[in-house]
């Protein structure tokens, strides 16, 4: 399998995933939890992508945290990035800023969304 499609994010909302789509310059699965998980949902979606590099970008908030450690109980290999406390969402974050991180992270993101 491709490197690259291999690479999974974990986000809240349907805004996150949008937002990260219009950054990213390559193939990247993006999960809205739309929220927090059930447990069933949570090991179905443990099972699911248990082999491939997967990423967690969650909101600096209460409900982020929440999701956060949720997902580090069934996912303890994944890499966590995080926003700044200021922008406290992802949806509402400067794409700039979002772009460091993710090419921190070693995505490969378009030339433009770096300034």
């Amino acid at each position: 399998m491709n490197e690259s499609k291999n690479k999974v994010i974990i986000v809240e909302g349907k805004s996150d995933k949008d937002k990260l789509a219009a950054i990213l310059d390559e193939p990247v699965e993006i999960i809205c939890t739309n929220g927090t998980l059930g447990l069933d949902k949570l090991e179905e979606l443990a099972i699911a992508i248990e082999d491939r590099d997967v990423y967690i970008l969650v909101d600096a908030d209460d409900a982020g945290h929440k999701l956060r450690k949720q997902l580090q109980r069934e996912l303890p290999n994944a890499e966590h990035l995080y926003i700044n406390k200021m922008y406290r969402e992802v949806a509402k974050t400067p794409l700039m800023y979002l772009a460091k991180i993710l090419v921190g992270a070693h995505f490969n993101i378009h030339k433009n969304c770096l300034g």
